[in-house]
């Protein structure tokens, strides 16, 4: 049977919608907005708990690091990978679960000082590395799909590079920020930015109209036809649409991060 336009639509790898250039900016500054806020914290900040069942600030740090190095390096990427779907094959869990594990339980031996000198070194290298990934590499098809909500969907390698690597731990700052009573550092040239990609995203996967205003520095106001409007704060909208927090209607739409 053919493929209906709406099936095929559905089956097209999710690119990534920035500019591989702006792209890259914000990984830059991600990273080091990360270095920014581990150095800030206290030794009781590092074993609050943080929303990701499992996870304290601690751990939550390892994985982030963890997904820095693997983007950092080929081999490190391969060997996260073997370890990551080999862990997920023997709990039966998802390959992504398996992965962000193995990033915790690897880096679980270092003293607070050394992960954050790691994420220091390794942030700068990860932004070079994702950098010069070249346009043919990045639009390749990652193997296997990856979840969004209840749903299993293929990747290009640029979407994961060029949006979700900065995603996540864009996210997590606000896991750690909600979680130690940290403000969150928030400018409308970076994370506003992140923001509207995710907004663009979300109304390109629900496909309805939408009135959306998202309020803080990284808010702004988004509408597309007549809808009963959305007003909620910009990083508790990435909360949503990430499943750490409750969605009706349209926020009930999955975002990945």
């Amino acid at each position: 049977m053919c493929p209906t336009a709406a099936t095929a639509e559905r089956l097209r790898p999710r690119e990534s919608a920035f500019d591989h250039d702006e792209a890259m900016r914000l990984a830059s500054t991600e990273y080091q907005r990360v270095v920014e806020l581990f150095e800030e914290l206290t030794p009781a900040d590092w074993t609050a708990a943080t929303e990701c069942p499992g996870w304290d600030v601690r751990a939550m740090a390892g994985h982030m690091l963890g997904m820095t190095q693997m983007a950092a390096s080929l081999r490190e990427m391969a060997s996260q990978q073997r370890a990551g779907n080999k862990r997920a094959a023997a709990q039966g869990c998802l390959p992504l679960d398996g992965l962000t594990a193995i990033q915790v339980d690897r880096n679980a031996g270092l003293s607070t000082d050394e992960l954050v000198a790691a994420m220091r070194e390794r942030g700068p290298a990860a932004a070079k590395a994702r950098a010069r990934t070249p346009g043919f590499i990045r639009h390749r098809t990652l193997p296997g799909e990856q979840r969004v909500g209840e749903v299993d969907e293929p990747w290009t390698l640029g979407f994961l590079l060029d949006t979700i690597l900065t995603r996540d731990p864009f996210l997590h700052r606000y896991d750690i920020a909600r979680a130690t009573g940290r403000p969150m550092r928030l400018e409308a040239d970076h994370e506003g930015r992140i923001v509207a990609d995710v907004v663009d995203e979300w109304a390109d996967r629900h496909g309805q109209p939408y009135v959306l205003e998202l309020t803080g520095p990284a808010g702004g106001s988004w509408r597309e036809g007549d809808a009963e409007p959305i007003r909620m704060d910009a990083m508790e909208f990435c909360r949503t649409l990430s499943g750490r927090a409750p969605g009706q209607g349209l926020l009930a739409v999955a975002v990945p991060f």
